[in-house]
Parts: C-alpha cells; sequence; structure tokens
C-alpha cells in the first residue's frame, strides 16, 4: 500500500522512493559504508538496474520518464540514454513516446566504427537525456557534451534518482542545460523513516555526508 506522503512530495516522486526501498535498489549502511568505484565511502549505495527486474516499478518510471517528458519538454523529438545503467530505461522511454533513441557510451569503442555515440543522428536534433542516477554529474555532462559535439539540441536530463550533491547542479552549467530528477535522496530518506528503515539520529550523519562526501571519506 502507497505511504501517505508530504504535502510538498508529488505522488510519482513518493512512489518511486517507496518502490526503490522495496526492491532494494537503494540500501543505507552507516555502521559499514559502501565504497563507490570513486574510492569514496558511502552510507547509501543504489542500484536502479535491479527496477528492471521488476515490470511494475519499470514501467511506472517509464510512465514518470514519459509524464515529464511530455509536461517540460514538448518539443523532444528523439531520447538519448547514457550507458549502461539508462540503455534500458531510454528504449523503454523512446517506445512509449514513439521516438527514435541514441545512447552515449562513457568513452568510445576500441573497435569498428569507434563510436561514442550510437543509433542514427540524422533522424532527429532535439533530444532529452535519460539516466539512471546523478551522482557528481561528471557521467550526465560528458554525455550532454558529446551530443552537442554532434550538432545536436540536449533539452535536459531526466533521471531516476539524484544524490542532490551540490555540486552536481554545477557540472550542468557548463552545458546549458539542466536535470531533473524523479525521486531525490531526501525523499528516499523521508519514506525511509516512515517505514523504520532509518531513525531521526541517521538523517545528520547522511546529510553531512550529501554535503561533502569526499571528505566524509575520510573520517573513516
Amino acid at each position: 500500500m502507497l505511504l501517505e506522503k508530504r504535502k510538498d512530495m508529488p505522488v510519482e516522486s513518493h512512489k518511486i522512493a517507496e518502490y526503490l526501498l522495496k526492491i532494494k535498489a537503494v540500501k543505507f549502511n552507516l555502521d559499514d559504508p559502501f565504497k563507490w568505484s570513486s574510492g569514496w565511502q558511502s552510507p547509501i549505495y543504489c542500484d536502479n538496474r535491479l527496477t528492471l527486474s521488476y515490470p511494475e516499478v519499470r514501467t511506472y518510471i517509464r510512465d514518470a520518464f514519459v509524464e515529464k517528458v511530455r509536461k517540460k519538454y514538448p518539443e523532444t523529438e528523439g531520447i538519448a540514454g547514457v550507458a549502461t545503467g539508462a540503455i534500458a530505461q531510454g528504449a523503454l522511454v523512446a517506445q512509449e513516446l514513439g521516438f527514435p533513441m541514441l545512447y552515449v557510451r562513457s568513452k568510445a569503442k576500441g573497435h569498428g566504427m569507434q563510436n561514442l555515440i550510437e543509433g542514427d543522428r540524422e533522424v532527429a536534433t532535439k533530444y532529452v537525456v535519460i539516466e539512471d542516477l546523478i551522482s557528481t554529474g561528471r557521467s550526465s555532462v560528458h554525455a550532454v557534451q558529446a551530443l552537442q559535439d554532434e550538432g545536436l539540441e540536449i533539452l535536459g536530463t531526466l533521471s531516476i534518482f539524484s544524490y542532490g550533491f551540490p555540486h552536481s547542479n554545477q557540472a550542468f552549467i557548463s552545458t546549458g542545460t539542466s536535470f531533473s530528477p524523479l525521486t531525490t535522496l531526501q525523499e528516499v530518506m523521508e519514506v525511509a523513516k516512515k517505514i523504520g528503515y532509518l531513525k531521526e539520529s541517521d538523517f545528520e550523519a547522511i546529510r553531512a555526508w550529501q554535503q561533502d562526501p569526499e571528505s566524509w571519506n575520510r573520517s573513516f
């Protein structure tokens, strides 16, 4: 059953936060922090690829993306997914909207055509980028800039989840675009507290990490 939402929390943001916790796509552990590939230690880990294993969840997320594209970017002509986590969701969104799709690799393929961007770049010019999550924003910005370098107009980036790091907004400034998540760390924390997964005392530690994850790492 859907939990009662905060008055300032949109219905889809609340439900997606609930879904991510229910399927354990988001996990919290303050006692034994997770280690990211960057070397940072984190009290939270998010793996949105798990959403693809649950038809109800992936469909709800797809529909939330579709609604945002239609309302926020009505001039959209195509969808671009970011490899690898957002390729499948990008395809679902593009299929539902009847749009062409591209996807952007983290680096150019080392053989064949050595493509960085996969798909036909001639069939549309105005794209929305789909991400599974945004942390620092670097991989998303890399994708946006790669598409812009091909002469494509990027209207914005949408993600399932955002950690809400202060510098993630700054990362997009150089691209002249913005991003919008379906749900955020704050919303997931509120739901986690409601179901007893997090205590009020956990919020301070998680917020301290959110404000400066690299320094928080050095405290261990």
